[in-house]
């Protein structure tokens, strides 16, 4: 498949307003390994092979077992896998990155607020609605998966621009 558009080169501003939101949940407090199963599990939502490289290396990197990532996909059938904040996270990045689908059910915003603050309800609403832009600009401009050699075992934002 070949790339349609390397958005960073041809406006590199439009680029860094995504950014400026990764930065945002980046800075927000919000447990960088729960964000890492956010970015997969909506990745894995919307096909998104870019960001699935990108994050699930990232996982490994930062110490998440490899089980685990293994059965994100059927997180609900590995309930002994996944705490009860995680699986109430998981189910709420579902519901936004599927928003058309139902909305966000109320069972699942309540689950959602046992298990944060206000302000980690809005940390974790702009990490799920991060990875869907980034999602979304990937997958739309077929961004191409790095070579091998050219990824090393941590990854990073910005995705930056392959030759």
């Amino acid at each position: 498949m070949t790339q349609r558009l390397d958005i960073h080169s041809v406006d590199p501003k439009a680029h860094q307003a995504v950014f400026a939101l990764e930065r945002y949940v980046r800075e927000s407090g919000l447990d960088p390994r729960l964000y890492e199963l956010v970015k997969i599990r909506a990745s894995q939502l919307n096909g998104c092979a870019f960001c699935l490289d990108m994050h699930l290396r990232d996982a490994r990197a930062a110490g998440e077992d490899q089980r685990r990532l293994d059965v994100l996909a059927a997180w609900r059938e590995a309930p002994e896998v996944f705490t009860d904040q995680e699986r109430a996270t998981l189910e709420l990045t579902e519901a936004v990155t599927r928003i058309g689908d139902a909305g966000v059910p109320a069972t699942t915003w309540d689950d959602v607020a046992e298990h944060f603050d206000q302000a980690g309800v809005v940390h974790l609403l702009m990490a799920i609605a991060t990875i869907n832009v980034w999602n979304r600009l990937a997958v739309s401009t077929h961004q191409r998966l790095p070579q091998r050699a050219e990824v090393g075992p941590v990854s990073g934002y910005p995705p930056q621009p392959r030759p």
